[in-house]
């Protein structure tokens, strides 16, 4: 299912779509809290457009990040887009103006969502959407949602759908509605809390996109952790992020990174963990630190 390239190698993420494994999340594009313009603009954009220039051809966007801040830097940096860029858009939720993650996930709003996507990002139809759970709003279906992106995708502008911060339920009953292209969980080499939806995804022959690749509870867990991957990185001559992202990689062959960072520089290097080779005793020693389920904290 997977081809050997400096990028990892590639997999479909969904119909007649294929990328390289290792894209670019572009969430951290935004300002603090990823609310409000970005500090410097012009870096943003360069880092959008060295991410091309890399040879990424998956990008992680959505409207509420900013809000829509993210979705129009990619317009500015990389409209009109390259044919086989693929940009994947997330919908679900707004942010208010205190800078609050909240659910927004009535059909029509959904709907409205797709609409303000397709406008922000200049294209005439999505190339993944994804569902994201942000708790369901009182007398809403979770299959309601999916049909409603369901018959987008059938008026021709969605070409695939995907769901993220899912249960293993919600894609069993997502598929008996519409194909599912992805999955966007948290999932990383200290939190494997997804490990079921993993392996479910890879059964399916579905992608299956980490977000938190390089995990907001290492810090909580730097002791035991980082000695680790510190071991790991210290071999290969890499960074401990590096060793991270191409733990993810080996993990399961449907895994699609999508770092992110404001970085050209932190770019780069992500993006370098595509061709990192890590070997039986590295991946044992990785896989060890936590078991599937769980978080490094609970493995104490």
């Amino acid at each position: 299912m997977t081809t050997a390239n400096a990028l990892g190698g590639k997999f479909p993420l969904g119909a007649d779509v294929t990328v390289n494994r290792v894209g670019f999340g572009a969430m951290q594009l935004a300002g603090p809290g990823v609310f409000g313009p970005p500090a410097d603009r012009e870096k943003a954009i360069a880092v959008l457009r060295r991410a091309v220039e890399l040879g990424i051809d998956h990008i992680d966007t959505s409207d509420f990040y900013g809000p829509w801040v993210v979705n129009e830097l990619i317009a500015e940096a990389l409209h009109p887009y390259d044919s086989g860029l693929v940009l994947a858009t997330k919908i679900g939720a707004y942010r208010d103006d205190k800078a609050n993650w909240l659910p927004l996930n009535h059909p029509d709003a959904l709907r409205a969502q797709v609409h303000d996507n397709l406008r922000r990002l200049k294209v005439d139809v999505l190339d993944l959407v994804y569902l994201r759970d942000m708790g369901l709003q009182e007398g809403i279906a979770f299959t309601d949602q999916v049909g409603a992106l369901h018959e987008l995708k059938e008026q021709g502008l969605i070409r695939n759908i995907g769901l993220s911060n899912v249960e293993p339920d919600h894609f069993r009953e997502a598929r008996a509605i519409t194909p599912i292209a992805a999955v966007q969980n948290l999932y990383n080499v200290v939190n494997r809390t997804s490990a079921e939806l993993l392996r479910a995804t890879a059964e399916a022959e579905v992608g299956f996109v980490p977000f938190f690749p390089l995990g907001s509870g290492f810090t909580d867990s730097r002791a035991r952790g980082d000695e680790v991957l510190k071991s790991v990185a210290d071999k290969h001559g890499a960074t401990q992020a590096q060793v991270s992202l191409a733990w993810l990689l080996h993990r399961s062959a449907n895994v699609l990174l999508i770092p992110g960072t404001s970085s050209v520089g932190h770019l780069e290097e992500n993006t370098a963990a595509g061709r990192l080779a890590l070997d039986q005793d590295d991946t044992a020693k990785l896989d060890a630190l936590v078991a599937d389920g769980e978080t490094l904290e609970a493995a104490h």
